[in-house]
């Protein structure tokens, strides 16, 4: 695949999934494409349906000659692409247009969901520095997940996901927890050695996850630190109120969660536990997490570069 557009010097990737969202943000394709266009610059597009098709673009493509990539989707549209980003080892600004169903990371930007505004954003120069997550040899960009929180999302049907958006997740939850069992764990950082029976943990970069806004309400994308969160293995009855604490992000203090802060840790356990990257399906335990600091620029209203730079 040859670089299309090679002659010009202000291109942008465009990395879509065009089913996200009932296709809202298709429909508006046309009108991106041509925002664009009037600021001379070419819009490279790329359909998110196969999952080779990053490979293939990535491999091939001499980037010093493109001003931005973007990513409009959801949270598994966005680690996909960034995931590329990281093995290519590509320093592009990324500007996200969230079209997905909980929008997790957008959130944290505080980004907005008129295509207008989108577009705003994206053709600014105000950047906002982000950590990445790796686990194992897998990437991810808001939250990686293991326990309860993996069968909600993995279990939601994606048609249902698309009608109900967030809703969808809460219903799905609702309907796990009967079936819950505890999972044995041992957490090794660098400075502590944790063996717990859990019911879910979450590995946060930033501060939601699933459409739980206040999930690590405190948490920092460039910090260079994860916010790691375990919720104990309880009693049904006690998990019900604090699951509603987590809407108000007041779970964090509670007797049966344990919450803190480290930039790598090791993750094992002797059953076979299958693990959650951004939504998507990731590597089953025991895993390897490790943070990288300031690895990207991200497209925001605020510039915002604290944090370690890449």
């Amino acid at each position: 695949m040859r670089d299309m557009g090679r002659h010009f010097t202000n291109k942008v990737l465009l990395y879509y999934n065009p089913a996200a969202g009932n296709g809202v943000f298709r429909s508006n394709l046309d009108r991106v494409i041509e925002v664009f266009q009037r600021r001379h610059m070419l819009i490279i597009p790329a359909r998110a349906d196969r999952r080779d098709v990053l490979d293939r673009i990535f491999g091939q493509t001499d980037f010093r000659s493109y001003r931005k990539i973007i990513a409009a989707g959801g949270d598994g549209t966005i680690n996909t692409l960034v995931s590329a980003m990281i093995k290519y080892d590509v320093d592009v600004p990324l500007a996200i247009f969230p079209s997905g169903t909980a929008n997790d990371l957008a959130h944290y930007f505080d980004l907005p969901y008129g295509i207008e505004e989108m577009l705003t954003i994206a053709l600014g120069e105000r950047y906002t520095l982000m950590d990445v997550g790796l686990a194992n040899q897998k990437c991810f960009v808001n939250v990686l997940a293991m326990g309860m929180m993996v069968d909600v999302s993995q279990k939601t049907d994606p048609n249902v996901k698309n009608t109900l958006g967030v809703m969808a997740y809460y219903l799905k939850g609702m309907a796990e927890i009967p079936r819950l069992r505890p999972i044995p764990v041992t957490i090794t950082c660098p400075d502590r050695v944790l063996d717990a029976e859990i019911c879910a943990m979450l590995i946060m970069n930033g501060r939601s996850a699933g459409g739980f806004k206040r999930v690590a309400p405190n948490a920092s994308i460039n910090d260079g630190l994860f916010d790691v969160i375990l919720f104990r293995d309880m009693p049904i009855a006690n998990l019900m109120p604090l699951l509603l604490g987590v809407l108000t992000g007041q779970h964090t203090e509670h007797k049966r969660v344990v919450h803190f802060r480290a930039d790598r840790l090791r993750v094992e356990s002797p059953l076979e536990v299958n693990t959650d990257v951004d939504g998507e399906l990731g590597d089953p335990l025991p895993l390897d997490v490790r943070i990288l600091p300031g690895r990207l620029r991200v497209c925001t209203a605020v510039e915002n570069m604290e944090g370690n730079a890449w």
